[in-house]
């Protein structure tokens, strides 16, 4: 049987181009070509939210996705799915670092 443990796949991106607009535009982005993949049972990303500015608050990024897969195939099936890969080709010269945090989540 399939291990069935919930996978979040949690990315921040650094932009080359600080400007709000790009900012604004890679949150297009990730809404376009990163939501609604089989398996997802929760997508977000948004932007840094400077009023959150405590010690331990890493804030080295400009835009954050959070995706919550049902399993860790499905979250696999992702990594190669045609949308996340041209999402990937079409935006990563604009990117001055990525940071990846997946790990197994699941209710008690």
């Amino acid at each position: 049987m399939p291990d069935r443990q919930q996978i979040a796949h949690n990315v921040f991106f650094t932009l080359k181009d600080q400007s709000i607009e790009a900012k604004e535009a890679m949150v297009t982005e990730c809404h376009k070509y990163l939501s609604g993949h089989p398996g997802v049972l929760f997508y977000a990303a948004g932007l840094l939210t400077p009023e959150l500015d405590r010690p331990v608050n890493d804030r080295a990024f400009d835009v954050a996705l959070h995706v919550i897969f049902d399993s860790l195939e499905s979250q696999n099936a992702y990594q190669v799915a045609e949308r996340h890969l041209e999402f990937i080709s079409k935006n990563k010269e604009g990117w001055a670092q990525v940071r990846v945090f997946d790990s197994t989540v699941g209710g008690a």
